[in-house]
């Protein structure tokens, strides 16, 4: 129970905190949901209008109950202010609205059960005045009686409400707009206001800090079961049904739930649930608020249903481990950045990256408690934490650190995002599957890279592989995306080889077979495309055509690929002598280099071979832009 006990110690010490104007923590018992009408009363339960909430202003912070909060299946237990219309509306049915299947008592049993929970409360000790304009208007039974006049929702001929809209859908009432596909206007959920006479500026029921006040103290006076609380180690009062709604508004998945009544759950263990796990009912609500709040502010996505978060306990920011160096730092392209000044580019990025990660050590303190969280839910009702790391402040950065200098490379990811440094995972994905993988590939890729962010595990050698070969197979991607897929190869190759301590500039000393073959490559591409450019031609080069014959079969695949040479050294013999001098001379330097009959064997190249592609092809830039 570790991660409750943790989140819940983040609630405390971030509760009223609301950092960069975002919302702060959920107070206990309160759940959000998206609104779809907002109806405004008087102090004493008059109705004064409606209007249809855009999505922008929809999420509505509610009172709930634990069973409201995660209510599900054919009987929802309603919510104890706001809800839908089946349970406010004394006229629904009336109206031809049609009440879950589950109630099978009359048609007004929802409404009903509603009042009955919304008088308890208003005529208990912590009522509010608000609660009794409420009621008084749900009393009357009026509610979609002024709705259809105030033209908020559509009449049917027939005098009921309109289920579907059969006109032009450009003049479609608002309602329809808002309601999510496959809803209709009469499953609408209403929130409320009550303009009080006394001036009070916060009308919004969600606005009144006394009124939440009011329903956390009157619900946790209605507690009654005490127990063994797993995480205090202390007697108190126990939680029944724990928090859903963890991901985002629309999530039905718990992470603690034992609803199956065969007993199946904890079969063979247990007799009751209980026995399983049993949490006290605030360090329940309030460590799933903080998981809620954690996960909306610096959660990161992998796919639709895994979230990875992290976070200081302390609140304090740190950084995410999910993204590449070029939003871990807030780079801009630079000359720097892009490759120009190559000879240094390895320290200055180490420096760079240095400076950052001292920013962060310098607000949290090396003993500070930091915490990595892994979600995942194979089920709709059933959330999974799949990773989980605790780690001191000083570790945590430092292996931040370490990951993003062991894989830092040259990354093109395009016009405006050229930087050193390491591919966010999601990209090594892409890199590795193409940019159409499936969503759980996708996920089954970045989850297995978090260890090898958090935990200094060695990168798995199938996406070592899978990019390299892609790499390899130019001719079959774009111009754009065989770029970013050559520096994400690189980078995952210089990540998992890191006993070697390749250098992210060209290295004359290292003279591996594989490295001088790439060598050869970007020296040939770059004679023929000089070549190409002076006579105005625009193709691509016979190197660029067979890498991947190259990278199979190099020694033969390089007969061709000189031979294809012959003409073009020959334009640039009489155009640019002095260019075509130095590239031979080059092209020497590097064949000599080859060490007994490495040059000559014909066995296929590793990942290796395209750092040194990459390097020479940086290191012969300076060349190009000199002699344009």
């Amino acid at each position: 129970m570790s991660w409750i006990q943790k989140l819940y110690e983040t609630y405390e010490a971030c509760e009223g905190l609301k950092p960069d104007g975002a919302q702060g923590l959920m107070p206990v018992s309160h759940t959000t949901q998206q609104a779809h009408i907002e109806i405004v009363l008087d102090g004493t339960g008059n109705f004064r209008r409606a209007a249809v909430l855009e999505k922008s202003v929809s999420t509505t912070m509610i009172p709930c109950t634990e069973a409201s909060g995660g209510r599900a299946g054919s009987k929802p237990v309603n919510h104890p202010l706001c809800d839908k219309l089946q349970y406010l509306a004394g006229d629904f049915a009336q109206f031809g609205g049609q009440v879950t299947s589950g109630f099978a008592g009359t048609p007004d049993e929802p409404y009903r059960e509603y009042l009955s929970s919304l008088s308890n409360w208003a005529s208990s000790a912590n009522g509010h005045p608000k609660l009794n304009a409420i009621r008084t208007y749900v009393q009357r039974g009026s509610m979609l009686r002024d709705l259809v006049a105030s033209m908020i929702l559509p009449e049917s001929t027939v005098g009921k409400l309109a289920k579907v809209w059969e006109g032009d859908k450009a003049q479609a009432p608002a309602i329809y707009k808002v309601l999510p596909p496959g809803q209709m206007p009469e499953d609408a959920f209403v929130r409320w206001v009550v303009e009080e006479d006394d001036g009070n500026p916060a009308s919004g029921t969600w606005q009144d800090g006394a009124l939440i006040a009011a329903w956390i103290a009157h619900y946790a006076s209605m507690q009654t079961r005490r127990g063994y609380c797993m995480v205090t180690g202390q007697e108190g009062i126990l939680a029944i049904q724990h928090p859903a709604k963890l991901r985002h508004a629309g999530d039905k998945a718990k992470l603690i739930s034992a609803n199956d009544n065969t007993g199946y759950t904890y079969r063979g263990r247990f007799l009751e649930a209980e026995q399983a796990a049993s949490v006290s009912f605030e360090i329940a609500q309030k460590a799933h608020s903080a998981l809620r709040w954690l996960i909306a502010r610096q959660g990161s996505r992998c796919g639709d249903q895994a979230v990875v978060v992290s976070w200081a306990i302390s609140g304090k920011p740190v950084p995410n481990p999910f993204v590449d160096t070029y939003e871990l730092l807030g780079l801009e392209t630079s000359d720097g950045d892009s490759g120009g000044d190559a000879g240094n580019a390895g320290q200055a990025f180490a420096l760079r990256l240095k400076r950052a990660i001292n920013g962060y050590g310098a607000r949290l303190d090396p003993t500070d408690d930091v915490v990595v969280m892994a979600l995942d839910s194979a089920t709709p009702g059933r959330l999974a934490i799949t990773f989980y790391r605790e780690l001191q402040g000083s570790e945590f950065l430092a292996r931040i650190q370490t990951w993003h200098l062991k894989c830092a490379w040259l990354q093109n990811f395009g016009k405006d995002t050229k930087f050193i440094g390491a591919p966010a995972p999601h990209d090594i994905a892409q890199a590795a599957y193409g940019l159409r993988l499936d969503k759980r590939l996708d996920k089954a890729a970045q989850e297995r890279l978090l260890p090898c962010i958090l935990d200094g595990s060695p990168i798995p050698i199938d996406l070592v592989e899978s990019t390299t070969h892609r790499a390899k197979n130019r001719i079959a991607l774009e111009r754009w995306e065989w770029e970013k897929c050559l520096g994400i190869a690189c980078a995952l190759f210089r990540g998992k080889y890191t006993e070697r301590k390749y250098e992210m500039t060209l290295e004359l000393d290292r003279t591996t077979r594989d490295y001088l073959y790439g060598r050869l490559l970007a020296i040939a591409e770059h004679i023929e495309g000089r070549a190409l450019f002076i006579a105005g031609e625009k193709r691509e080069t016979t190197a660029a055509r067979l890498m991947q014959r190259f990278a199979d079969r190099p020694n033969t695949a390089w007969r061709t690929i000189e031979l294809a040479l012959t003409p073009y050294k020959m334009r640039l013999r009489n155009l640019r002598p002095g260019f075509l001098h130095a590239m031979e001379k080059e092209l020497d330097d590097v064949t000599a280099a080859f060490g007994e009959n490495d040059f000559t064997r014909d066995d296929a190249l590793s990942g290796e071979f395209l750092l040194g592609y990459h390097c020479q092809r940086q290191a012969l830039r300076p060349i190009e832009q000199a002699s344009a």
